[in-house]
């Protein structure tokens, strides 16, 4: 039997993807984050893989699923309830971007495009990673409630200002690419209740796949205007789950389970794919100082700051406020993709985009052994006195 040299190694990195950090999980390592160093080690013996097509389209299917099932997860009706503590956050929220945004002008001599950028990067949570590791996280039911609030809220936030900040290279282009943006919106809707009136009716079982085939065209759609895939994808799920009360097996609960096991599926190849594209000068010492620094200034600062949103706006205690603020860290989805246009677009160095990679991954390991023993503190603290 003979098993050609390629096939063995799509096998191996398969493997190496879907079962090695799962199985590393029991030592509370993030199977993304071990995901993404593989494709770094990967790339340093097999060069010809960061060129892979393959990768990349699977890489595409992860991330675009990955924020479809975050759309359709998305509660606006419990956004709006909650608005006006959210105005709070959110405005918090601003200051402290346009205040890292002024620090990076400032001492790290970028334009302000860029600088917007990396403090979006450095403060935006990675809503898709803490909804898939919040039911271990250790949370009630009222914190994890409130985390992942916040976490949408920021991300739907977060998303609108990279649209801006990505097209605002002059008014006509943010202008034009706004009203494509507002086209897709509201053609979006059309063509689900399209689908669903003279294609579902006729195509039972079919659901699942025009849904995910929806937020794909919206992904590479997105991509189109200049934009990340992750914007379109997560405004077909969004659109969704709008329209959840008129197509009701296509958006159905089954429907959005399914998309999140297709997500948890493909979403490993997008971390490894992310790997495989990490320069090797990006992987010096410099890189490491540079994310060290970031991870000692800027998390405490978001811990904080989380911690006094949620003590003043959301009435919290100061245990359960920490518990909410360290769960709200993890960043890497989004600095992962900020760091990759502020690269491949404004030309950052190498360096300093190392350790954008660095802090990413600093930040996401963080509550992974912070959470347990918070939860230990808590748990001692409310046991009665013999």
């Amino acid at each position: 039997m003979h098993i050609p040299t390629q096939t063995l190694i799509y096998l191996a990195v398969v493997f190496g993807v879907l079962v090695v950090p799962r199985a590393l999980q029991r030592f509370r390592l993030p199977a993304p984050l071990t995901c993404f160093v593989s494709g770094i080690v990967v790339a340093s013996f097999f060069k010809s893989l960061a060129e892979d097509n393959v990768f990349s389209v699977v890489a595409t299917l992860g991330i675009a699923s990955l924020f479809l099932f975050a759309g359709l997860e998305v509660d606006l009706l419990e956004i709006r309830r909650q608005l006006p503590r959210l105005s709070g956050h959110l405005g918090v929220r601003t200051l402290f971007l346009i205040g890292a945004a002024w620090l990076a002008m400032r001492y790290l001599h970028m334009s302000w495009q860029p600088a917007a950028l990396l403090a979006l990067g450095l403060f935006t949570s990675s809503t898709g990673f803490i909804l898939d590791t919040l039911p271990e996280s250790g949370l009630d039911a009222s914190e994890q409630i409130e985390v992942t609030i916040s976490a949408v809220a920021g991300e739907i936030t977060a998303l609108l200002v990279l649209f801006v900040v990505s097209q605002a290279d002059s008014i006509t282009t943010l202008a034009i690419s706004s009203g494509e943006l507002l086209l897709l919106i509201i053609f979006t809707p059309i063509f689900f209740l399209a689908l669903n009136k003279y294609v579902v009716p006729y195509a039972r079982g079919s659901e699942f796949s025009l849904l995910l085939m929806v937020g794909i065209i919206c992904a590479v759609i997105s991509k189109s205007l200049g934009v990340h895939v992750l914007l379109g994808a997560f405004i077909a799920g969004l659109v969704a789950g709008l329209l959840k009360e008129r197509m009701t097996t296509m958006a159905s609960d089954e429907n959005l389970h399914a998309v999140r096991l297709f997500a948890s599926f493909f979403v490993p190849f997008y971390f490894f794919h992310e790997g495989l594209e990490v320069p090797t000068d990006a992987l010096v010492l410099r890189a490491l100082l540079y994310g060290l620094a970031l991870s000692a200034v800027v998390i405490p600062i978001r811990v904080v700051k989380n911690w006094i949103e949620c003590r003043y706006f959301s009435g919290r205690t100061s245990q359960g406020g920490i518990r909410v603020a360290v769960a709200l860290v993890p960043t890497l989805i989004f600095t992962l993709v900020i760091a990759g246009i502020l690269r491949t677009t404004f030309h950052i160095n190498d360096a300093l985009y190392g350790g954008l990679l660095v802090y990413a991954a600093i930040s996401t390991i963080l509550p992974s052994f912070v959470l347990p023993r918070l939860g230990q503190l808590t748990s001692a603290e409310i046991v009665p006195e013999a």
